[in-house]
Order: C-alpha cells, then sequence, then structure tokens
C-alpha cells in the first residue's frame, strides 16, 4: 500500500476533524458537556419535582403528608396530575377545626368537672334544692353563708 492521497481528495482538512492516529478532543469536550448537562437538568428536573413539598414543608401547612404523598406517586407514575393536585394542596390553606374543637371539649371537661365538685356538698345528696311559696330555693343554715358570699360579688 502506499501511502499517497487520493488525487481527488482534499489536502488540507478541517480543524474539527481529528488526526488519524490522535484523540478527539471535540468528542470528550462534548461527552463531557453532555453529562454536566444532564446532571443539571436532573437537578432542576429534582427541584422543580419537590416544589410542591417544600411549599408546604416551608409554611407548615396540616396536609404536608399528603402532598409529599402525591408528590411521590406523581414520580413513580408520571402521571401529572398528582404533581398539580400536590401543587394545589401546598398553596391551599386548610382551617384547622381540630384545635378550637379540642379546647371547647377540654373546657367542658372542666366546667363538668367543676360543677360536679359544687353540686354536691358532704351535707347534700345530690337533691337539688327545695323551693319556698316565694319561688326562692329554701336556704337551710349551713347554705346561708354561702348565699351572702355569692350575694356581694
Amino acid at each position: 500500500m502506499s501511502e499517497q492521497i487520493h488525487p481527488l481528495a482534499p489536502h488540507h482538512l478541517p480543524f474539527y476533524l481529528a488526526p488519524p492516529n490522535g484523540t478527539d478532543v471535540w468528542m470528550v469536550a462534548m461527552g463531557i458537556f453532555l453529562v454536566v448537562t444532564i446532571l443539571y437538568v436532573g437537578n432542576l428536573y429534582w427541584k422543580l419535582h419537590s416544589l410542591p413539598e417544600r411549599m408546604a414543608h416551608k409554611s407548615e401547612k396540616l396536609q404536608f403528608e399528603i402532598v409529599a404523598i402525591l408528590g411521590l406517586i406523581s414520580l413513580f407514575t408520571h402521571i401529572h396530575a398528582f404533581w398539580v393536585a400536590g401543587l394545589l394542596l401546598a398553596l391551599i390553606d386548610i382551617p384547622d377545626f381540630g384545635t378550637p374543637l379540642r379546647s371547647i371539649a377540654g373546657s367542658v371537661e372542666k366546667i363538668a368537672d367543676a360543677s360536679d365538685v359544687g353540686a354536691s356538698p358532704a351535707g347534700n345528696s345530690g337533691e337539688p334544692p327545695r323551693l319556698s311559696t316565694a319561688g326562692k330555693p329554701d336556704l337551710t343554715v349551713s347554705d346561708a353563708p354561702k348565699q351572702e358570699v355569692q350575694g356581694h360579688a
């Protein structure tokens, strides 16, 4: 075989072509660029995908767990409706009905405990006070001082 170039072949090759026995620098650069771009786009995808969960966690929403589950479902099923539902749920403030109801229940329990203690003194057997002919309760000697203290308050 001869080392001569074919007469129809160009005698000067462009700079972007690799020499026959050397390293293709442009291919290596594009490979590195491709890996960096894939990592960057993947990181951007993860940040965007976890946006509803981060929003719900930052604002300490009650529905944080539901938003997180919707994000996982959308990640594994690729159904974007779950992600949109999680985003909307992270943006909405669901009113907290539990705390006021627990407060009301605790107050009612305290009232019930206080009325049970005050309703049955040692001398009374749990019977309601007897009414006199004037429609007022009949006061016994032990009840009279209590009535006076209540009247002054």
